[in-house]
């Protein structure tokens, strides 16, 4: 190579032709390395949720009870959901469910956050316990609820009696079966908004608060001007996470109810799981199911777009 075209090399003119073909090499053998690392979780996905989804899209669209060949009827299954009252009754049991559940997880688990981010003695013991649910099986701590509630014998009814109450009819009224699956539920997510709340209290400036102190500001309007704000991404977070979770509950209500007594506590998980497993409508079912899916995405697309615009406004 010429000094005259070293210097224009130098200046700016067109790059030699092989530095740009080994980089081409280095970004292909980086996009390889990387898919292989990403093969593992695409094939899990593809045969445990993409093909499970278009079966179930494709069982819904057919009318079968699990005997003989199943027949096509398009959308008829989505018209009789419609039709149907006890589906309407579902859908109405698990907006009253998400309703009551949703707020008091979120304020009982703000409160008892603010509660052990403070020097409070063996408040290591007590986030052992407030946490100790998430780690147990949700069928698990369904039975020992069923102990708990059980009508005629239960601890909680001998409690009442020993007050001086009566006893409440846990399984064969509507209401108090409804209110026990809402504690337990209540019960069984404490934990998690609690440790969501606790990670977002501690990234929170003391100084602000030693600020606030020294302004005169109370403990009360501390929680109300500089925490409750500061806590609103976590709190946006807990809010989808628990709507989800509430539409999608099922073995809380099946161990301990099972829907009933009457529907009054069926739910649209526990309605589909009639249908399909114990009815063997198994095309209604998996309508039901999609009808699910689809209430799930469109909370999840709210969640993953409000967070999306949050971090680019960041």
């Amino acid at each position: 190579m010429t000094t005259a075209a070293v210097r224009d090399g130098r200046r700016g003119g067109t790059p030699p032709a092989r530095p740009r073909a080994g980089a081409r090499r280095a970004r292909r053998r980086e996009g390889l390395v990387g898919w292989a690392f990403l093969a593992p979780n695409l094939v899990l996905m593809i045969g445990f949720l993409f093909v499970p989804i278009v079966v179930a899209v494709q069982l819904s669209l057919q009318e079968t009870r699990g005997f003989g060949d199943p027949e096509w009827v398009g959308l008829e299954n989505y018209r009789t959901m419609v039709e149907d009252p006890d589906f309407w009754r579902s859908l109405a049991n698990t907006v009253l469910f998400t309703a009551v559940t949703v707020p008091i997880e979120l304020a009982a688990g703000l409160g008892l956050a603010v509660l052990l981010n403070s020097a409070l003695p063996a408040r290591g013991l007590l986030r052992t316990l407030l946490v100790l649910p998430m780690v147990v099986s949700g069928v698990a701590s369904a039975m020992i609820a069923v102990i708990l509630f059980y009508e005629s014998n239960g601890l909680v009814n001998k409690v009442l009696e020993a007050v001086g109450l009566s006893r409440v009819a846990w399984q064969s009224e509507g209401a108090p079966a409804m209110l026990s699956v809402i504690l337990v539920a209540i019960w069984l997510r404490l934990g998690f908004n609690m440790v969501i709340y606790l990670a977002g209290l501690q990234s929170i400036e003391p100084e602000l608060y030693e600020a606030a102190r020294i302004d005169g500001a109370s403990k009360w309007q501390q929680l109300r001007l500089i925490t409750v704000p500061l806590l609103g991404p976590s709190t946006f977070f807990l809010l989808i996470m628990n709507v989800i979770a509430s539409f999608q509950v099922f073995d809380v209500i099946f161990v301990m109810t099972g829907g009933g007594p009457s529907g009054a506590t069926s739910v649209l998980v526990t309605y589909a799981y009639r249908n399909g497993f114990q009815i063997r409508e198994q095309g209604y079912g998996a309508a039901l199911g999609i009808v699910i899916l689809l209430i799930t995405l469109v909370f999840t697309f709210v969640q993953w777009r409000t967070s999306r615009t949050r971090d680019l406004a960041g």
